[in-house]
């Protein structure tokens, strides 16, 4: 079969991990006879220095033609400028709004060749294999009014959490397709006893709940969620929670996998079902790390680990999705391991020696 897949590099590191994920897709396509045809633009920084803007309308219409778009990083320091009227982040803000990227999936998984790069017991991470389901278009990160101002008693700013019904209603759907897919465990997010945004969550969670009867559905505030996390990480297999809860839940999550670097993400414009693929956007959950850029030392796990999520969840190739993930374990098993995975034991690799390792494995 023959896919169209958009790869944006992005900025800092962002080219040399969405380098290795492409090479792993290319191994893909050879051993299971499929044809990838890559289309290369910019987004982020290297799109406002070369453009003016963060995404060009062309650039979003070409992704809309597509399959899949393969996202390296975004965003650094040369452009970090609070006053600046465009910011790398504006990029992914609008194809997250522009190609309908409502959920977001982060995968969660305590590798066990890897307990050692985990600041965590062994003990605690034992088991730890679960999926945060995250709003993406919604709540603080989109909410108007968003503005700053001079008032006359100094400087002011403010940002708005909104939700409608029917962005609540389609996030929840998701979390629960997912637990049927896995142990029919769902944990639903939310800040009801302050927030009424949260409130609505929760009504809606709980109207929903009784055409899923199958999945087990628990509402857990998100201090306590944030505490459970690093407690008893294990308690968790499916969790669904708004945007910005999201955002932080999955970076504290990641210091249960060891590092950023090993985290994937998938980013859809509908619920995941079993034989029907959906449009989405893959990336890594770690940022650009510019001062690493070039120097060969970047994890490209989560770049990679993302290209198995794109099989997955927008061409409908789960055979080659496994492999890519089997692939990554049998790296992992047999010592080889970047800067940010070494514990005690592994030999160092580069990144594009770990991903000539994962396609060699996949050949």
């Amino acid at each position: 079969m023959r896919f169209e897949i958009t790869v944006l590099p992005g900025d800092g590191i962002g080219p040399e991990v969405a380098a290795e994920g492409v090479r792993v897709l290319e191994a893909v396509g050879k051993r299971f006879g499929h044809e990838f045809i890559f289309h290369y633009d910019d987004v982020g920084g290297i799109a406002i220095d070369r453009h003016g803007v963060a995404l060009r309308p062309e650039t979003l219409e070409r992704a809309k033609k597509g399959r899949a778009v393969l996202l390296g990083a975004v965003g650094g320091p040369k452009w970090d400028d609070p006053l600046a009227k465009v910011r790398p982040e504006d990029g992914l803000l609008a194809l997250r709004k522009g190609l309908g990227l409502f959920a977001n999936l982060r995968p969660v998984r305590a590798w066990p060749m890897l307990l050692d790069s985990s600041p965590f017991k062994p003990e605690v991470l034992k088991g730890v294999d679960l999926i945060v389901v995250r709003e993406l278009t919604g709540g603080l990160y989109f909410g108007r009014p968003k503005r700053r101002w001079q008032s006359p008693r100094g400087r002011r700013a403010v940002d708005t959490l909104a939700y409608s019904e029917k962005e609540i209603d389609r996030i929840l759907r998701v979390g629960f397709a997912l637990a049927r897919t896995r142990s029919r465990r769902l944990v639903s997010v939310d800040k009801a006893n302050i927030l009424e945004s949260s409130r609505l969550w929760r009504e809606i969670a709980i109207e929903l709940a009784p055409e899923y009867p199958d999945v087990e559905l628990q509402h857990m505030l998100v201090d306590a969620c944030a505490m459970r996390l690093v407690r008893r990480p294990s308690d968790f297999d499916v969790i669904v929670t708004e945007n910005m809860f999201g955002d932080i839940l999955t970076d504290e999550a990641s210091v249960l996998a060891g590092s950023l670097g090993m985290l994937p993400s998938a980013s859809l414009a509908g619920v995941p079902q079993v034989g029907k693929p959906t449009f989405g956007l893959y990336e890594p959950v770690h940022g650009s790390a510019p001062k690493h850029a070039g120097k060969g030392i970047a994890n490209p796990l989560a770049t990679i680990l993302s290209t198995a999520l794109l099989l997955r969840y927008s061409l409908g190739l789960e055979e080659a999705a496994r492999a890519v993930e089997k692939a990554v374990e049998a790296a992992l098993a047999g010592g080889a391991r970047t800067r940010d995975i070494m514990g005690p034991s592994g030999s160092y690799v580069s990144t594009g020696d770990m991903g000539r390792l994962i396609a060699e494995r996949l050949g």
